[in-house]
C-alpha cells in the first residue's frame, strides 16, 4: 500500500474513533417535556437546553392550549401560548443532579368558566426562577423534578362568562404566580 493511502486511512480511522467518542463525552442538548402540564387541560409543551459549560446550560421552552370543553352547558378553558428563555445551573454536571434556573417569559392567556362562569383574557411578561432535581436513567433519557414560580405584569380584561363578551374589567396590574411543577422526561443527545 503506498505511503499517501496509509496516510489517508490513518486519518480515516482518528476521525472515526474520535467521532465514536464524542458522544459519550459532549452531550450538548436536551429536549423534554413535562407531564403535569398535559394534565393541565392538555397543554402541549417543549423545552429545549444546550450545555454552555459543565455548569451552565441555556433553555427555551414553549408551552400550548388550544383546547376549549364543555362541561353540564357551560364553556371551559385554559387556552395559552407561553414563550420561555433563560439558563439552568447545575452544581455537579449539566443535565445530572441538583439546577436552579432563572428566565424571562410571555404568556398570552384566556381562561374561564373552571371554577365560575368569569373568563380572563391577557398578556403577561415576567421573569422567573426555579430549582429542580435531574435523575439519569439511561445515559440519554432522564427524568426531572422540579418547581418554579413567575412575577411581572398582567395586562388582562375580564368578562361576565366564556361566549357573553360583557367586559368586566380591565387594566394592568402586578402578579406573583406558580409557574413550573414539573415531572419531566427529557432525552439527552
Amino acid at each position: 500500500m503506498p505511503n499517501s493511502m496509509k496516510t489517508r486511512l490513518a486519518i480515516f480511522l482518528i476521525v472515526v474513533a474520535t467521532g465514536l467518542q464524542a458522544p459519550a463525552h459532549a452531550q450538548k442538548l436536551a429536549v423534554s417535556t413535562n407531564a403535569l402540564d398535559y394534565a393541565d387541560f392538555g397543554t402541549l409543551n417543549a423545552e429545549v437546553s444546550y450545555s454552555l459549560s459543565r455548569h451552565w446550560g441555556l433553555t427555551a421552552g414553549v408551552r400550548y392550549n388550544p383546547f376549549m370543553y364543555t362541561s353540564d352547558g357551560h364553556e371551559l378553558s385554559a387556552r395559552q401560548r407561553a414563550f420561555s428563555a433563560g439558563t439552568r445551573y447545575w452544581p455537579w454536571h449539566v443535565f445530572s443532579g441538583w439546577w436552579f434556573s432563572g428566565k424571562v417569559q410571555y404568556q398570552e392567556y384566556n381562561r374561564g368558566g373552571i371554577t365560575s362562569l368569569q373568563t380572563r383574557e391577557g398578556d403577561r411578561y415576567g421573569v422567573g426562577a426555579g430549582a429542580g432535581y435531574t435523575y439519569m436513567l439511561t445515559p440519554h433519557l432522564n427524568i426531572e423534578f422540579g418547581l418554579g414560580g413567575w412575577l411581572g405584569l398582567d395586562v388582562f380584561t375580564e368578562y361576565d362568562c366564556p361566549v357573553c363578551g360583557i367586559t368586566q374589567a380591565s387594566g394592568r396590574r402586578f402578579f406573583i404566580l406558580p409557574n413550573d411543577l414539573l415531572i419531566a422526561l427529557s432525552y439527552v443527545f
